[in-house]
């Protein structure tokens, strides 16, 4: 089964195939690709390469969202991301995400190019949610408990699928009340985002219980902490690693049927594993 998401008057494909979000940092303290794509060459060269990887979707971040993580104002946020947009609107118009948290940046950046707002804060500002109903954006609802400066300060729930389901379901409705189409809404279950190593465990292995809210999922595991406690290395060689969480949530019950998008640093070794777990499964 596949279905569509929808952003701008546009749409991709999604399932049974997974799609893949190469990830563009233009930030100087990103905890996996700082300063990498911070030179606007550099950036147009991986925005290339990406696309020619396999990218169906590219992610552009001006704030960094690790862990402690200080914040920045909109002018020096706008100033990172929207010259990477118009370059990268000038040689592609592949769908073009802005991972934001500010409605200020996502609408200057769907004034450049951009068809999607990725907010980890899960669309909970009222202004972000008008700016993406008027601009008829797709949308990323992504759950965080706190914020990246306290985030990972001893992070607590009851029942954590529970809690991030219900949190996810209510935003979706909220956006659809206030107007948004249901086709231009994903869901993403924010793994690392005040979460303990159990609770990302346990919302990995519960992707199909998200997939059943109706909405295609979009998973960032991509070199994050959760690799590094189970593998044992650095943030540059967990690329390994992140593949074998992709794998393993490729090989949940219903995953084909779910509209799996995977938001990753390394492109082209994800979708080459995307692509041979389809063929050897079809």
């Amino acid at each position: 089964m596949s279905r569509n998401y929808y952003f701008r008057g546009r749409s991709i494909s999604l399932g049974p195939e997974a799609r893949v979000m190469g990830i563009l940092n233009v930030t100087p303290d990103s905890f996996s690709d700082g300063e990498t794509h911070f030179e606007p060459g550099r950036l147009a060269e991986s925005a290339r390469q990406m696309i020619e990887n396999g990218a169906s979707i590219l992610d552009i971040g001006g704030e960094s969202s690790r862990p402690g993580a200080v914040s920045v104002n909109v002018a020096e946020e706008l100033r990172r991301v929207i010259p990477s947009i118009q370059r990268i609107r000038s040689f592609s118009q592949i769908p073009i995400s802005i991972d934001t948290v500010k409605p200020e940046v996502a609408s200057e950046a769907i004034a450049a190019g951009a068809d999607i707002i990725n907010d980890i804060t899960g669309m909970t500002n009222p202004n972000m949610r008008q700016v993406a109903v008027r601009e008829g954006a797709g949308v990323v609802i992504m759950h965080m408990k706190g914020v990246p400066q306290n985030m990972q300060e001893a992070p607590e729930y009851l029942d954590v699928l529970h809690e991030v389901s219900g949190f996810l379901r209510s935003q979706a409705n909220q956006l659809i009340e206030e107007g948004l189409p249901l086709q231009n809404i994903l869901i993403d279950p924010g793994i690392g985002f005040g979460k303990t190593q159990n609770h990302n465990i346990s919302l990995i292995r519960g992707l199909p219980q998200l997939a059943k809210l109706g909405f295609p999922l979009l998973l960032g595991v991509s070199r994050k902490s959760l690799i590094g406690k189970l593998t044992g290395r650095p943030t540059p060689e967990r690329m390994p690693g992140s593949l074998g969480v992709h794998a393993f949530a490729l090989s949940l019950p219903g995953s084909q049927n779910s509209g799996l998008i995977l938001r990753v640093h390394d492109v082209g070794p994800t979708w080459d594993l995307v692509r041979v777990w389809h063929g050897l499964s079809v």
